[in-house]
């Protein structure tokens, strides 16, 4: 057992976000656990950890410990051979009072994993009696549209569900997608496939890339990206692995963006449940002013019942030639992208070459220079000019995003 104390000042959060803890795992040790007490009064300290190997897990401000073996972990961490050596404990110094915060880390690892053993909760998970039926939009060339969101949580970092309960829910909110992006870990990755196939719903890997400058999801089944190096690193992370990397909730309050980029990524979240005020467009003021050529996407941040927007509030619609991870990936890269506020309410396409309202009678067509029609029945056709065009009510709120 090894212990670490001492009082984090707002001076070490100046030097440095991150500080590391060491710890010694000798050969053949089975089992690892650590736990972080402190004054949470006036505090906010992440917990994470690193082997000889790199990244074994992080949890963020969820949780205050953790066990990792070589056959199981808490969320959030991996599982697998403990390398003997020096292991560190990452202490994520996330709010610090003008007194400091006083901690006190122990380590502890054993030979066998006893009652190191992690809790889980794996009980069979049934899927949806009441799915609702797919919605019937008009598609091009063989594809379809899918109804999804890119943005959710689960208890592998701040969320409440499982990966198969996050699962089971989206699809019975009608979803046919969901990227699971849980915060700096990519621990639910291995779950993914089999909630998918037992639940009926393309479940996309990725991970939110946490700081206070900001927040991004990288998409796509990439290694764990560094959420410590700058974010021009995590978007030529995202590239050399095939994925997509998006700006989260950049107008977000006390989570906004404000990381500078050279470059800029491909994607922005410009429907989150931040845009509290649907008249407002700041939003999308926002994104024709940081980065006009991305592609706006939406996504719920979903965490837990009574605090979020449910999955599909915003809904992210994308024209797909299946429903497996790499095509709705390649469609979104491919632009091929709307945003509406719900499945089932008014959604704005682009399908060949035109541009398409549905469910939308009422409603006006806004285009890059202003108002430009009256939606006139449940399926109207516009002609497809360029540029982001969106759907609004007579008092001005979005409806809907076709980009």
């Amino acid at each position: 057992m090894a212990e670490h104390s001492g009082v984090w000042t707002i001076e070490d959060r100046c030097a440095s976000a991150w500080h590391y803890l060491p710890f010694d795992v000798p050969p053949g040790a089975a089992a690892l656990r650590v736990d972080l007490d402190y004054d949470a009064s006036g505090a906010v300290l992440d917990l994470g950890c690193l082997g000889p190997a790199g990244f074994r897990g992080w949890s963020g401000g969820a949780r205050r410990s953790f066990v990792i073996t070589a056959w199981s972990a808490t969320p959030g961490y991996l599982p697998g051979e403990l390398e003997p050596g020096t292991w560190q404990v990452v202490i994520g110094l996330h709010q610090i009072p003008p007194a400091g915060a006083p901690y006190r880390v122990v380590t502890e690892v054993a030979g066998r994993a006893g009652r190191l053993e992690p809790g889980a909760r794996d009980e069979p998970v049934p899927p949806a009696a009441d799915r609702p039926a797919p919605r019937a939009l008009p598609g091009a060339d063989g594809m379809r549209w899918l109804a999804g969101d890119l943005h959710a949580h689960t208890v592998h970092s701040d969320g409440v569900m499982t990966v198969p309960e996050l699962a089971r829910f989206a699809a019975g909110r009608g979803l046919d997608f969901l990227a699971v992006t849980d915060h700096n870990t990519v621990s639910h990755h291995r779950e993914l496939p089999g909630a998918a196939a037992r639940h009926g719903i393309v479940l996309l890997p990725g991970q939110e890339l946490t700081t206070d400058r900001g927040h991004a999801n990288a998409l796509g089944e990439l290694p764990w990206v560094d959420f410590r190096e700058p974010p021009d690193a995590w978007l030529e992370a995202t590239r050399r692995g095939g994925g997509l990397l998006s700006v989260n909730h950049p107008y977000g309050g006390q989570v906004s963006w404000t990381a500078p980029m050279r470059q800029r990524p491909p994607l922005i979240e410009v429907w989150h449940w931040s845009w509290l005020d649907l008249r407002w467009t700041a939003p999308l003021s926002w994104w024709l002013a940081w980065h006009p050529g991305a592609t706006a996407v939406g996504g719920s941040d979903w965490h837990r019942p009574g605090s979020d927007a449910p999955p599909g509030s915003p809904t992210t619609w994308v024209l797909s030639q299946a429903a497996e991870p790499a095509a709705v990936l390649g469609a979104i890269a491919a632009g091929r992208v709307a945003v509406s506020a719900s499945r089932d309410g008014p959604v704005l396409l682009r399908v060949d070459g035109e541009l398409v309202a549905v469910g939308a009678e009422g409603a006006i067509l806004v285009g890059p220079d202003g108002p430009k029609a009256r939606v006139r029945g449940q399926l109207a056709r516009f002609p497809g000019d360029p540029g982001p065009h969106r759907l609004a009510d007579p008092a001005g709120a979005t409806l809907a995003l076709a980009n």
